[in-house]
């Protein structure tokens, strides 16, 4: 398997994995507060990335060169999860995921500044095509509120997040210098902790964390685990194997994913005419994997 397939296997797992975020942080996002919850979700992350590390013995410690590098990351990611779980404190999770399907265009547009990577046309008509197909979801397929640009609170506050993650993604290449992708994640991690617990700590004190019921560890461990370790190193993973505007591509599928996880946990699914909206999103996607064929054919 060549490393762009591996990109791309890597980038389709993370997408499935992140939808979960979505669906499980809107059901305890008014119980605990962002900074609160997403301080002890680096930490976590960062002791099993760590752990893996050391057990893997891939540290090395010409990774300690320029620190700063990973406070930038770090600061980014950790600006991106506190303000997706307070945007979920109003949005639907289906719309938030929509939301973050408008990365690719931004994450295009920060890659060709930062590295100079061309959008080809294919590629800029399949951007074109998920973000009209974000919009009619983040609308809820409403015309009128469309035109008159009636968008959500937190649906606007997590945009805010998109845009770090955004500029996030062309950074990785930016700054990487060669360190393999689990030792920069760890890196990320433990610098996106030490920024969260600067900036929370009167929440993360004020939080009753033997108090919280049982569905708020479960969240909590998931996007831990599930949703930043693991995901850290697939999209970090992949950003080093494909331009960025690929690698955000694969969000296309993330709504999608979110539907799967309501209907699962029994929340219903959205009207039939938004679902129009996250085939575009789908759509969106092929075409692009459609456009890496024929450049790689």
């Amino acid at each position: 398997m060549s490393a762009g397939a591996r990109g791309h296997l890597a980038m389709l797992l993370f997408s499935a994995l992140v939808a979960g975020s979505f669906s499980l942080g809107a059901m305890v996002a008014n119980e605990i507060a962002p900074a609160a919850i997403n301080a002890a979700r680096f930490a976590i992350a960062a002791a099993v990335i760590g752990a893996v590390v050391a057990a893997t013995g891939r540290f090395d410690r010409r990774a300690l060169a320029a620190p700063w590098r990973y406070l930038v990351l770090g600061g980014l990611f950790a600006a991106y999860f506190v303000l997706m779980f307070e945007g979920l404190k109003t949005a639907p999770p289906v719309a938030a995921s929509a939301v973050f399907t408008l990365t690719p265009v931004m994450a295009a547009g920060v890659g060709w500044l930062l590295l100079r990577q061309v959008t080809t046309p294919r590629m800029a008509a399949a951007l074109a095509i998920g973000a009209a197909g974000a919009l009619w979801v983040i609308f809820r397929a409403d015309l009128s509120a469309l035109v008159a640009l009636e968008v959500g609170r937190g649906e606007a506050v997590y945009f805010v997040g998109c845009v770090a993650h955004a500029v996030y993604t062309p950074m990785v290449r930016k700054l990487n210098r060669g360190e393999p992708a689990v030792l920069f994640t760890f890196g990320t991690l433990v610098a996106g902790t030490v920024v969260l617990t600067a900036y929370g700590w009167s929440d993360i004190r004020a939080t009753d964390w033997a108090g919280l019921r049982p569905l708020v560890w479960i969240a909590l461990l998931y996007v831990a685990l599930f949703a930043s370790a693991a995901t850290f190193v697939l999209l970090q993973y992949a950003t080093l194997r494909l331009p960025s505007a690929k690698v955000m591509a694969y969000t296309y599928l993330t709504p999608s994913w979110v539907l799967v996880w309501e209907l699962a946990l029994g929340h219903g699914g959205p009207r039939p005419l938004v679902l129009a909206g996250l085939g575009l999103t789908v759509a969106a996607l092929l075409l692009l994997l459609k456009n890496e064929e024929t450049a790689t054919g």
